[in-house]
């Protein structure tokens, strides 16, 4: 102890020992606790103890006899720590009041600089009024202020009294009391007035809904009278009016014929030039070994056009099962074999579970006195709006009434986009054949959903098209919702409106999409395996030839591709052959 003296707490393996020194009565004071627990009132508990102690036993400290004698101080001991626990446990329960400024160190501190400035301030200014006294006298015999008048005062005076009289006693013409005035504002920056713009917001406002929710104003419309027609009947196919590609192969598969029975190395860029590295004057029949670095160069080619890898890997076992173990004489026998071999694999594969044939299902649904329903839905911003308007054109030019439904109730714009193309479309043909039906923002889709079927049930209309607003496959709330608005009005066709940009990603968009729709239905049972029922595929002009996620698609969901969109025109829409 004698040479710790200088600290009062010390560490001792896994304790922890607070000390305190009596130097009047030669004491030593003593708390050990172990050295985990962090207890903020050792230092009260060693101070009260100290002071009862010496309270106690303080005759007996300077009569020398305590030691003789003995102590009980264990009760006491007792007694303080539980009462200082107590206090410590109410102390930590109670909210801990915020310290005032005037509470610490740092006020004091000015509190004390800014006496000190007060004093000093003070008597400087005593000392200054001493010496105005001293030099000017007596505050008594000082006339005041406004009686005096200065020298320059007196002398500008008569020099007016002289010109006056100059000029025949003429009395002097007061001066001109100059009065202040403000100095004009600062002119702030117009605002600037654009053609439809400004306070009148007449032209503007969309807001407020009329019957059946649409505006239709044919003023300042382009003539589209031209487009009416071109999309009567079923769609166009893709491939079909790029005859000239297949002539193309043709003439490479006759120019690479020609080169390997001429025995020269001719070069082709047709899709199926790279069977030529197989030897046909040496090797009559086709074996596998000689077969594999094909296949895996057609593997390679496949999967660079977004086609998935493992229909990639089907395709060729389907190419390599009906080569292998054949015998031909020439190039174009074994081309026009590999040709068929992929065509029927790729018809396998692209053939879908079901049919889907908008047009007959529509009479259908007519000569039952319904409307057709098809929902549109998808994740942001692959074009279910503008695809939407395309469909409704495609549907007008074969004679049908369409109810639009603005089901986007989120996404700022969404119902004016509509709105657009509707009014576009009503100037073609005629308002009573298409209508725009919405309630503003902020609705539930849903609900919004089941009025306007019943709404285009009374007014006859053959087809509904419910836009949806754009949502994430993981965002469960938004992905309810739609499960909600599809349980509800059981649409005849929920289309997934993806982007072909994305190649595989929207295979996977799809896939995550359909399962969330299962997770979340409360209709859906353990047998129900798809609730989308056909795809539309958007930007597919955009893409060159690598058409692949089109096939994967297909082949992973069994759901067809209805619609494929090919431009930003209204007759910009096909069928996938």
């Amino acid at each position: 102890v004698a040479w710790r003296v200088s600290s009062n707490q010390h560490n001792h393996k896994s304790l922890t020992i607070q000390l305190k020194l009596d130097n009047e009565f030669e004491l030593v004071f003593a708390v050990v606790v172990q050295k985990m627990l962090q207890l903020s009132y050792l230092d009260k508990l060693i101070d009260t103890i100290h002071l009862e102690f010496r309270d106690k036993y303080k005759n007996e400290l300077r009569d020398g006899t305590l030691w003789l004698n003995g102590c009980d101080f264990d009760c006491d001991f007792t007694g303080i720590l539980s009462k200082i626990e107590d206090e410590h446990r109410v102390q930590k329960a109670a909210p801990r009041a915020m310290k005032q400024f005037t509470q610490s160190k740092k006020f004091e501190k000015t509190a004390t600089a800014n006496k000190a400035m007060f004093e000093q301030d003070k008597s400087v200014a005593s000392t200054a009024a001493r010496l105005a006294t001293a030099v000017m006298g007596s505050s008594e015999n000082t006339p005041p202020l406004e009686k005096i008048k200065s020298e320059v005062e007196i002398a500008r005076e008569n020099m007016k009294k002289k010109k006056a009289a100059k000029k025949g006693k003429k009395k002097p013409e007061p001066e001109p009391v100059i009065v202040p005035t403000k100095a004009p504002k600062k002119k702030g920056k117009e605002a600037r007035s654009w053609d439809m713009g400004g306070k009148s917001t007449e032209g503007i406002d969309f807001s407020s809904p009329s019957e059946n929710g649409s505006h239709i104003n044919n003023v300042n419309l382009k003539d589209e009278s031209h487009l009416k027609g071109t999309m009567s009947g079923d769609l166009t196919g893709v491939g079909e009016e790029d005859e000239e590609e297949d002539e193309m192969y043709d003439e490479d598969e006759e120019e690479v014929d020609n080169s390997v029975s001429n025995g020269t190395s001719g070069k082709s860029s047709g899709m199926f030039s790279f069977l030529k590295n197989i030897n046909f004057s040496t090797q009559q029949t086709v074996t596998s070994e000689s077969l594999q670095p094909v296949l895996d160069k057609l593997k390679e080619h496949l999967t660079s056009k977004n086609v998935a890898s493992e229909i990639s890997v089907q395709l060729c076992d389907s190419l390599e099962s009906s080569l292998v173990g054949k015998s031909y004489s020439t190039f174009t026998g074994l081309t026009s074999t590999a040709k068929q071999a992929l065509s029927d694999a790729l018809t396998k594969i692209l053939s879908p579970k079901r049919q889907v044939n908008v047009l007959r299902d529509v009479m259908d649904a007519k000569s039952k006195d319904r409307p057709y329903v098809i929902t549109f839905c998808g994740v942001n911003g692959v074009g279910k709006s503008t695809n939407l308007a395309k469909v409704c054109f495609w549907l007008l030019d074969n004679g049908y009434r369409v109810l639009v439904v603005g089901g986007d109730t989120f996404r700022a714009g969404a119902v004016e986009q509509l709105r657009t193309h509707v009014v576009r479309l009503a100037n073609m043909y005629s308002e009573d054949q298409v209508q725009l039906y919405e309630r503003g923002y902020g609705k539930d889709p849903a609900g919004l959903a089941f009025e306007a079927i019943k709404y285009a049930n009374e007014r006859r209309y053959d087809v509904v098209l419910v836009d949806t607003a754009g949502r994430m496959q993981d965002n469960e709330p938004l992905m309810r919702a739609l499960s909600k608005l599809v349980a509800l009005n059981k649409p005849d066709l929920t289309l997934f409106v993806g982007e072909a940009l994305v190649g595989n990603e929207a295979v996977d968009q799809l896939v995550k999409f359909n399962q969330s729709l299962i997770d979340h239905s409360s209709t859906a049972n353990a047998e129900t395996k798809s609730v989308i029922d056909g795809i539309l595929l958007t930007k597919f002009d955009c893409i060159d030839d690598k058409v692949g996620a089109a096939i994967s698609m297909t082949y992973i969901t069994g759901q067809p591709i209805i619609f494929v969109g090919t431009g930003q025109q209204y007759p910009d829409l096909k069928s996938l052959n």
